[in-house]
């Protein structure tokens, strides 16, 4: 399982929070490149567990935090 920024962008407007089925319908329903599929049926779901964000599903996601952006500056 790999996650790119790209793929990763195929989930951002997901129904949140979801579980892992429901992930799987939208990013087919969407048109998600079938690496993004691969990736969330390749996720070892315990129980039903509900997700919360990206971050939750690929940790390294990066969040505005990230970036050095200074919103004072303009």
């Amino acid at each position: 399982m790999y996650w790119t920024l790209e793929l990763a962008s195929y989930l951002s407007d997901a129904p949140w929070p979801a579980n892992k089925d429901e992930l799987i319908d939208y990013a087919i329903r969407t048109g998600a490149p079938l690496e993004v599929v691969e990736n969330l049926q390749a996720i070892e779901d315990e129980e039903e567990e509900i997700y919360e964000s990206i971050q939750e599903i690929w940790p390294d996601f990066p969040t505005e935090e990230d970036y050095l952006w200074n919103e004072e500056e303009y």
